[in-house]
């Protein structure tokens, strides 16, 4: 299975213009089945979600129907969602047909506001593609391995992990360690998509996209520009990796309370 991810210098709340570019994106890639953007792909991180959210009608969603149908692949990342009177930064797992899940970013970042304007979801999204079973976060849930954890079982609850985000620069030696630590931790893939570029509170970011292996090997990281990159995933790699070395049936039982 392949996963791509497109890390993107993104417009400043301007969801036409960010469309547009992502589109002319997606359509040079082929032969990928999941394409990955990421958080808060048509604004950037806004802290200013009334004129900007959507419903789950809206055109976002829509232009999501139209390239996951159009591509024949799965799209995902996040974008400011209107529900019931409350903002969602809310991730959307597009399949080809129309149908999608989504997952409301459960960790807000406080730092910056994000708790002041948006509303936390409460559930996980573990979604399916190819035989393949896959964990999808944003950003600042990946600080919280409790979250990510895989519950220990005969089977592990997923394979891969996809992070979307907005990861500012000065804060990067976290977001490689984590990204890191949570494949390794959890034995399993991880697809974490940054974007590049100035926001519009001044804030740079300079990607390092990666992907990890479920040993904590960097199999592709990019700094600085505009990129995209792809995971060829093996099951073969994943399962020899936790046949060889079964941490995962050693590990603590927990539950959420």
């Amino acid at each position: 299975m392949n996963i791509t991810a497109i890390q993107a210098d993104l417009l400043w709340e301007d969801k036409e213009g960010n469309l547009n570019r992502f589109e002319e994106k997606i359509n040079s890639i082929n032969g990928s089945h999941i394409i990955v953007l990421p958080e808060m792909f048509s604004t950037g991180f806004s802290m200013n979600p009334a004129p900007h959210a959507e419903t789950m009608a809206g055109p976002t969603i829509a232009w999501m129907k139209k390239i996951a149908m159009q591509k024949r692949v799965i799209l995902t990342g996040s974008i400011i969602i209107e529900e019931g009177g409350n903002y969602y930064n809310r991730l959307i797992w597009m399949l080809p047909n129309g149908t999608f899940g989504y997952y409301n970013k459960r960790h807000l970042f406080a730092y910056a506001g994000e708790n002041k304007h948006y509303s936390a979801g409460n559930r996980r999204l573990i979604a399916s593609a190819n035989g393949w079973k896959i964990n999808l976060i944003v950003c600042y849930d990946l600080r919280f391995p409790v979250w990510i954890r895989q519950s220990p079982g005969e089977e592990p609850e997923y394979d891969v992990l996809i992070v979307v985000a907005n990861w500012p620069q000065v804060r990067i030696n976290a977001w490689k360690t984590l990204l890191t630590a949570r494949a390794i931790e959890n034995q399993c893939f991880v697809v974490g998509v940054n974007r590049v570029g100035t926001d519009g509170n001044g804030i740079y970011h300079n990607g390092e996209s990666m992907i990890v292996d479920p040993k904590g090997e960097v199999l592709t990281s990019v700094s600085d520009k505009e990129a995209i990159i792809t995971l060829n995933a093996n099951k073969e790699v994943l399962e020899h990796s936790r046949s060889h070395l079964p941490f995962l049936k050693d590990a603590d039982k927990f539950s959420f309370l």
